[in-house]
């Protein structure tokens, strides 16, 4: 009877919580993981929240009384992973929800619509007072800190157990959120489907900075560098020449953080005239999101800015390595995506100009 029970809670690890199909790369996780590896993270976490009674606390649906709740999400490895995570935070806007998050990400949700108050640390101030808690994943660190702040309280999770093959995250979050409201309160699927995509809020004072700028009236933004090699360009000064023999006049502003700088010295270096803005390591995250939602176009490598300006729904030419585009990218997003299995230096130059003009047909 236990082994039925656990072998039912262990296919939760690989199934989704939700009736709807998304895409999602199970049969190579299988394949890249060691079945006595997948049983053993499975049994940690479970025997964790057995063993400090979680395990009884488990709800499955976000009730009308569940009015204030916190949403833990710390399991997101990067800023765009943290993005399309809460993506589906829009759904509960008639609830007071707080976010204990990692610092890391803490800052893309001040000044949120949806969240109230933005926690990264455990000694801060934290409201105890919640009627049901949001986990991101049941990990033993989720767990932990749940315990920590709250350890009694109910809770719902949205990967939950789920943990392993990589999934489109905004798609998961919107529908495993959707499959936690009441049934009278569920959207509808294809609705979902093709409306879905990040969101992100700007306080007044960042939008002011942006403002001041010199910046065009008309122009696009290239997002440049990246913390992975497979998914950063090394092309883009090809790809700005195809831009300027099509349009001479053409304005193109540079951005991105310090890993961009190299890159970026190179692109000056070679357009000495007037049609190159740089703003590498010059600006925030939220800053840098605030010039691509002005922009024309943006063409990127998939990353955190290129989640950003999803958000916006600026249209984009995104490039994409070992992750397909259907894995990042939602009905809603207007990109016009390539792909390359290994690396996004396969893609070439014209490839990506190409898909420019496309995008203005």
């Amino acid at each position: 009877m236990v082994f039925k029970h656990l072998t039912k809670i262990y296919k939760k690890t690989f199934n989704f919580p939700f009736d709807q199909h998304i895409p999602c790369y199970r049969q190579r996780y299988f394949c890249e993981s060691k079945l006595p590896d997948r049983l053993f993270k499975f049994l940690r976490r479970y025997l964790y929240m057995l063993f400090f009674n979680q395990v009884k606390l488990e709800k499955f649906i976000i009730e009308k009384k569940h009015k204030r709740i916190l949403w833990i999400n710390i399991s997101a490895p990067s800023l765009g992973d943290s993005l399309m995570d809460l993506s589906s935070r829009v759904l509960l806007q008639d609830k007071s929800i707080d976010l204990f998050t990692s610092k890391k990400n803490a800052h893309l949700f001040y000044d949120d619509k949806v969240f109230n108050g933005v926690y990264s640390d455990i000694s801060q101030r934290i409201d105890k007072e919640y009627d049901l808690i949001i986990l991101d994943s049941y990990s033993t660190r989720s767990m932990k800190i749940k315990r920590k702040i709250s350890k009694n309280t109910y809770f719902v999770g949205m990967f939950g157990f789920f943990n392993g093959p990589e999934v489109n995250r905004v798609l998961f979050s919107f529908f495993q959120m959707n499959n936690l409201l009441p049934i009278n309160e569920k959207k509808d699927m294809e609705l979902i489907q093709s409306e879905v995509k990040n969101s992100i809020a700007f306080n007044q004072k960042d939008i002011d900075i942006i403002d001041s700028l010199s910046l065009p009236r008309k122009f696009i933004s290239i997002v440049i560098g990246g913390e992975w090699d497979y998914r950063k360009y090394r092309k883009w000064a090809e790809v700005i020449s195809l831009l300027i023999a099509y349009k001479p006049d053409i304005k193109i502003v540079l951005l991105g953080s310090e890993n961009a700088l190299k890159d970026s010295k190179k692109i000056l270096a070679k357009f000495p005239t007037g049609n190159i803005y740089d703003f590498i390591n010059r600006l925030s995250f939220k800053q840098s999101a605030i010039i691509i939602s002005k922009s024309d176009r943006m063409l990127c490598c998939d990353g955190g800015l290129m989640h950003a300006g999803n958000a916006s729904g600026v249209i984009s030419v995104s490039l994409f390595a070992k992750l397909t585009p259907k894995m990042q990218l939602t009905d809603a997003i207007k990109s016009f995506p390539l792909f390359d299995k290994e690396d996004v230096n396969n893609i070439h130059p014209k490839e990506i100009y190409d898909k420019f003009l496309e995008s203005y047909n």
